[in-house]
Order: structure tokens, then sequence, then C-alpha cells
């Protein structure tokens, strides 16, 4: 498997909410004490942070399956449990994330960027806190909340001011390697490079980083060769520099024909992915100018490429001709690009309340005498019953009453024993709908049951 990697599949789970905890305080001469059962804790989120000393997805390649820790139940004596540590995933700068349909999420860019990308889940309350007038010491609590799971799709996008393209064999990493303290690798056969290389180059005051893309072929594009793969590495660079070789013996092949074919490849992939690469200023490197040939063809085509109105160096990365001059240019192109942003304007928190008295819920026909209950309240509710206890049965019962889920099945049409689905379409809780019953009166009985429903089947009130 190679070193770098710059795309993977994410399979994310978040920590799930603790169970709160049932109990009652007991001790000598004080048998009924009131409920200290405390609520369970807070699932681990599943966190995306920009790590600087992380350049590749290799490690997500090989374990793409990550869940964040639980939270643990709550325990009595008013022992609340504890929140389940977050899962942070460090990923490299300039990271985008997108959903499977294709959906950017964020773009991640500069170190300790920060993106909670599946929440965990929260915690059960604890009967301690569900007593009330009602229910002195409830015989129930509420279960922990299922967290959040996220399948998401990385991609790296190199960061970086300068791209250098070009064929095969061109000199792209012997020249990136002249002019800064990268060390890729270099050998004399194509596609040496396999992964883009980073180096950070100095010219007078301007310090700014380039990018040694892997070869380029025609039909690149189209995912011939290694082009398609790291195309994507120069869609953030504010200039791009041709590296033209004139040393090649290749027939068919001159600097002119390797410039068209780059700019094909490059304007092709740009309408494949939308980003319109033809306003970032070019500039042509003529390399290899210590091979007598190759200088006699650079001076033959610099007035050629001199009228297209295009920046031309001609340089060895192996004598260093010429390389001043060129990292100079390049230091010109860049700080134009800068000097043209607009000024980014102070970061704006706009917090926009949900809104008080809107429609929770719908009830929705699912068949001739059944219903469908549509709404994150009534879904959220069941997830925390704990339906083998009568009494938390019950305290779901009068907690869609009081919603009016009751009144609005009636209204539409609801008869005794009428089918009722609340939750996801395809994990569905379904009640056989009874509205003898009466939510308004108050429970009897031990601890644990609801005098309402004595002598209803469970089978009756719960099918999924």
């Amino acid at each position: 498997m190679p070193d770098f990697v710059d795309e993977a599949v994410l399979h994310l789970k978040a920590g799930d909410g603790g169970h709160g905890c049932a109990s009652v305080h007991r001790e000598k001469f004080k048998p009924l004490g009131g409920p200290d059962g405390a609520n369970g804790g807070r699932g681990g989120d599943v966190v995306l942070e920009v790590d600087p000393n992380v350049a590749t997805l290799l490690e997500y390649q090989r374990r793409p399956h990550r869940k964040a820790a639980n939270g643990t139940p709550g325990q009595g004596g008013h022992r609340s449990g504890a929140n389940g540590t977050e899962l942070v995933l460090p990923v490299p700068d300039g990271t985008v994330v997108t959903s499977p349909d294709g959906a950017v999420i964020a773009d991640l860019i500069g170190a300790g960027t920060r993106l909670v990308i599946a929440e965990g889940g929260h915690g059960g309350l604890g009967n301690a806190a569900l007593a009330s007038p009602k229910r002195k010491a409830p015989g129930f609590a509420l279960k922990g909340e299922p967290g959040d799971e996220a399948d998401v799709r990385l991609e790296i996008k190199t960061i970086a001011d300068v791209g250098l393209v070009g064929f095969p064999s061109a000199g792209k990493s012997s020249l990136i390697a002249a002019v800064s303290a990268a060390r890729p690798k270099i050998a004399d056969y194509p596609f040496t490079t396999l992964i883009p290389n980073l180096g950070v180059v100095e010219a007078g005051a301007t310090q700014f980083v380039v990018a040694d893309v892997p070869g380029l072929i025609p039909g690149a594009s189209d995912g011939k060769g290694l082009g398609l793969g790291f195309l994507r590495h120069v869609e953030r660079c504010s200039t791009l520099v041709h590296v033209l070789d004139c040393a090649t013996f290749e027939q068919g092949r001159d600097p002119l024909s390797d410039l068209d074919v780059i700019e094909a490849e490059l304007a092709a992939y740009g309408e494949k992915v939308g980003t319109d690469l033809s306003d970032r200023p070019r500039i042509v490197v003529l390399n290899k100018a210590d091979v007598p040939e190759a200088r006699e063809l650079a001076e033959f085509v610099t007035p050629m490429l001199t009228e297209r109105g295009l920046t031309v160096c001609t340089v060895s990365a192996a004598s260093r001709e010429g390389l001043r001059e060129l990292t100079f240019a390049m230091a010109a192109q860049v700080e134009a690009a800068r000097a043209a942003r607009p000024e980014p304007e102070p970061t704006r928190v706009v917090l926009r309340p949900k809104q008080l008295g809107g429609v929770s819920f719908e009830v929705v026909r699912a068949g001739e005498n059944a219903f469908r209950i549509r709404g994150d309240k009534p879904a959220r509710w069941v997830r925390q019953t704990d339906f083998s206890n009568d009494e938390a049965v019950g305290y779901l019962g009068d907690r869609l009453n009081r919603l009016g889920i009751e009144a609005a099945l009636a209204k539409a049409g609801a008869l005794p024993g009428a089918e009722v689905y609340i939750g996801d379409e395809d994990d569905s809780v379904v009640f056989d709908w009874d509205p003898s019953l009466d939510a308004d009166q108050t429970p009897i009985g031990p601890r644990g049951t609801d005098s309402r429903l004595d002598g209803v089947d469970r089978a009756d009130r719960r099918r999924s």
C-alpha cells in the first residue's frame, strides 16, 4: 500500500448516551427516602481536526470504521454517569469533507480547525430528575439516546501558492529540490513522482509554498497516468508554472506542443469539476538549459511564448542557472494574487433560535386505519422509553398527549385500535391507539407500574 493517500471514506459512530438510573434513597429508619437516581453521561463526539503534522489519509484507508466512547449509566446517590471521551481524528490541512452524495460539508483549512462530524447521544434522565407532584418517586428512568452515525468522504487538496505542472521527467522534482529544502525522489524514468511534494521558497521578503504535481500526459483528465488523481492539488494554487523539457528526444514532442497538451488537460479537468483554472497566472519554465541542444531550442521558442503573453524563464536545475530569476518571478505573481484577495471580514456568529410554538409533529395517514407520527420530539421520546416498564410507557403516553398527538389523531379520523407508527420509516415503533385510556389520571400502583395499563397485553401496546 502506498505511503501517501489523499482520499478515504470514513464510517463514523458517535458514542451513545448512558441510561438514567431508577433508584430510591434508603437508610436506617428511612425505607423510602425519595428518588436519587442520576442521569446518564453524554456520548462522545467524533471530531475532525486539522493537524499540520499529518500529511496523508493512509491511516483512515486502513481503518475506516471509527467509534467514540459511550456515556456511562447514572447511579444511585445522585451520581451522574461519566461523559464519553470525544474521538478526535487528525486530518491534513486542506481536507475537504463531503457526504456520500457529493455535497460539501466542510473545507478544513488552518491548523486547529475542528468539525464535529457526529454528535454523541444525550444521556437519559434518572428518576430524580423525573420526580414531580404527580410522580413523587418514579420507578423508571429514561434511556440514553444513540449517537449520530455518518459516512463521509475525505479528500486532500494541497494548499500551495505555486503549482508545478508538466510531462513526466520534465524536471519538476529537480526544480523544487533546487529552489527549496524539499527532497523528492529523482530518477531518470517517467512517473518517478507518485505523490505531490511541497517546498517552501523564499525570494526577498516573500515566502511561498510550491507544489510539485505528478507528471501529466495526454488524457490525464480522463484518468490516464497519474494526473486525474492529483490534478485536484492545483485547484488552490494561485499561480501555475509550466515546466517544459527542452532536452526530450521523444518523437512528436517539443515545448510548444507540451504546453498546449497540458493546457488542454487543465481546461478539461476544470470543466469536469467546475473549477476555472484559466484565470490563474502562468509562468513557463524552459528547463535543462545546461544541455547545448536544449539551450538552442529554448532560445528558438522563447519569442513564440512571449507573443502569447507568458512570462518565460530559461533555467537549469542541474547548474542552477536562472533559478534566482525564476523564484522572483514566482514571488511577484504570488504577491499580486495575495494583494488581489479581498480583506477578510470579521467573524460574526449569527444566532437563530428555533421558533417557539411551531408545529413539532405531523400526522400522516398510512393506511385505512393507520397513521404515522412524524417529528423529532415523538421519535426521540420513543427512543428514550423502556417498554418493559409500565410506568415508563404511561409517562410516554402523558408526554405524547401533552404534545397534542391524541387530539391530532382524533381530528385525522383515527378509530380505536388504529395502528400508530412513530419513528424512522425503516425502524418504527407501532402502537395500537386506545383513546379510552385517561392520560390525565394519576397512576396508582407500585413503582414501575401504571394502573391505566392493567389488563392491556404488552404486545398490543408496542410492536416494532
